[in-house]
């Protein structure tokens, strides 16, 4: 389900104290990196992730959300935003607009 602005906007506020979890090495978006997000975002469902430096950012952000079925929140510099939100017992309750 795509975010609209508005969510986008309230869960970059819900992210604005968060650290990164998971840091993308050199080798890139590895099984085990993948693993790990999917791990992390599981439990947290709102994650920071720091990919690395150069002009791909943005698309490393979107295939890293992409292989754990996230949404891409945001991407600041080297740091992305992901979301997915549980089935059951979610701790962020959206924006409906």
């Amino acid at each position: 389900m795509p975010l609209t602005s508005h969510q986008r906007q309230f869960l970059k506020g819900q992210a604005h104290d968060l650290n990164p979890v998971v840091l993308l090495g050199s080798d890139g978006l590895t099984e085990g990196v993948i693993k790990e997000i999917d791990s992390s975002i599981e439990h947290h469902e709102l994650i920071k992730i720091r990919v690395n430096a150069g002009e791909g950012r943005k698309s490393q952000a979107e295939e890293a959300a992409k292989a754990v079925n996230a949404e891409l929140v945001q991407v600041v510099g080297r740091v992305a935003v992901l979301f997915r939100q549980k089935k059951e017992g979610s701790r962020f309750i959206l924006p409906r607009a």
